[in-house]
């Protein structure tokens, strides 16, 4: 079995790029999907074709999940990863959204099947998000690194190239896969508070869409998102001034970001234990408290 499974062949894209993000280990807080699901949302886009579930998940892992449907019959939707397409007519080209879950195993031959796609569909740039949990305070400007398959890419990007080595995901395969096929490609990371990780994260979300925005030249009304970001920041604020000693480590954590670049920059504490009394508060307040 072909792992593209196709709804229906779009037509007419123009000059289109194509924005991929994943669930799970690319994803803290939910940025990155959130992002492209926002993109989605806002552009009615439209599924046009999917991966094949067998190919790639571990169903341990990543388990199919059941649902009555019509006359209460029961229906299983599978993990996997879906291709849509976003029209945007007043701008200069035209979206193809990758949303889903992380694919379990042949990464390789995951990646693959996506640029084959791309190049099918005549795309001319790829554009891969991500967020990691990092040392950084809630209330600062979201700290963003990336790299490009190119140099004028990097420098339309406008922020600090990654240095990170270590452990990757499917979006740095992906990256990569798309570089050696020789179609251009990016790759944006948002970092994400780690004392608040288990929280959505809106604010990190919103900066990574403002920054495909100004890299692809499609812009979409944010408000909705602005808001959430808003919302983010006062919850998290309420949380921090309930208990002192977790203030002090945002302050420590503000400091460090302050006086990044510096010769001495502070040094900022480990904060698993402040994150697990900070994760349970924001537990007790619920969702919904502002």
């Amino acid at each position: 079995m072909q792992p593209l499974i196709w709804d229906r062949r779009p037509d007419g894209l123009r000059a289109p790029a194509m924005v991929c993000a994943f669930k799970g280990w690319n994803d803290a807080g939910d940025a990155a999907s959130a992002a492209v699901a926002f993109l989605a949302s806002t552009l009615g886009a439209r599924r046009f074709a999917q991966l094949d579930s067998e190919e790639f998940y571990d169903f341990q892992a990543n388990r199919p999940c059941i649902q009555l449907g019509d006359h209460e019959r029961r229906e299983i939707t599978w993990p996997t990863v879906e291709i849509l397409e976003a029209p945007a007519p007043r701008a200069p080209r035209d979206l193809v959204l990758v949303q889903g879950f992380e694919p379990s195993m042949r990464w390789r031959s995951f990646s693959a099947s996506l640029v084959d796609l791309a190049e099918a569909l005549g795309v001319q740039l790829v554009v891969t998000l991500g967020a990691l949990l990092g040392d950084v305070p809630h209330t600062r400007p979201v700290a963003m690194t990336g790299h490009a398959s190119d140099g004028g890419l990097m420098r339309r990007l406008g922020i600090q190239a990654s240095s990170y080595e270590g452990p990757t995901g499917i979006v740095g395969v992906l990256h990569t896969a798309c570089a050696q096929a020789g179609l251009p490609s990016a790759s944006l990371w948002a970092a994400v508070p780690h004392y608040v990780a288990a929280a959505s994260n809106p604010k990190a979300a919103l900066a990574l869409l403002r920054r495909v925005e100004g890299l692809i030249g499609v812009s979409v009304d944010v408000s909705e998102l602005e808001s959430a970001a808003g919302d983010y920041e006062r919850q998290v604020g309420l949380a921090v001034q309930s208990d002192p000693e977790i203030q002090a480590f945002v302050e420590r954590l503000e400091l460090a970001a302050d006086s990044e670049g510096e010769d001495s920059p502070a040094e900022v504490p480990s904060g698993d234990i402040l994150a697990r009394e900070f994760q349970r508060f924001l537990r007790q307040r619920g969702p919904d408290a502002k």
